[in-house]
């Protein structure tokens, strides 16, 4: 256990399993024997609003909120919304970007987004193509996203007790392919 306060922000658009996504983080860093705190802070959980998630786990934690500039990893499920996450990061916040953006009228296209998101420490990976192809669902994206943060070191998690809390959160009948999702390979990335 690590004695610094690990700071994460997901972002997407409701409908793409992010709330599911926090919960699984959530109950991982319990398994892990970390104080955790999260918050929903804008947006709903409905389908196509935007969502940002706060997630803090360490030793003690006294605050859900990550403050600007302090975040560790930003998850962004949807490519607009993990620009729009970028006002907390810092020099050395780790980006964890789905190559995947929803067309809106008028706005940035997936270019324009790439050529705005730092270039530093920046992993922009097609999950939800990935997840799609090999899977023939992409709503499991975001467990994808998560299998390669643990799979590159870019979060201090386990990915044995994220299979345990998906076998807690998860109904028994979409265990499997939450589980398939984690383990994808990610090597190609």
């Amino acid at each position: 256990m690590t004695n610094k306060t690990f700071n994460i922000i997901i972002t997407g658009v409701g409908g793409q399993g992010l709330v599911t996504l926090v919960q699984i983080i959530d109950e991982t860093a319990f398994i892990e024997g970390y104080d955790i705190k999260s918050s929903e802070l804008h947006g709903l959980s409905q389908r196509g609003g935007a969502v940002l998630v706060h997630i803090r786990f360490g030793r003690k934690v006294c605050s859900p909120m990550v403050s600007r500039g302090q975040a560790d990893l930003i998850i962004g499920l949807e490519m607009l919304e993990g620009l729009r996450g970028s006002e907390f990061s810092g020099p050395k916040t780790n980006f964890l970007i789905n190559k995947y953006s929803l067309p809106f009228m008028g706005g940035l296209k997936g270019e324009e987004i790439i050529k705005l998101l730092p270039k530093e420490n920046l992993h922009l990976v097609p999950a939800s193509e990935i997840c799609k192809e090999k899977l023939q669902n992409e709503v499991v994206s975001g467990l994808y996203l998560l299998g390669y943060a643990i799979h590159k070191k870019l979060m201090p998690l386990d990915e044995k007790s994220v299979a345990e809390a998906i076998n807690k959160i998860i109904p028994p009948k979409y265990q499997e392919l939450n589980l398939k999702a984690l383990k994808l390979p990610h090597e190609n990335n």
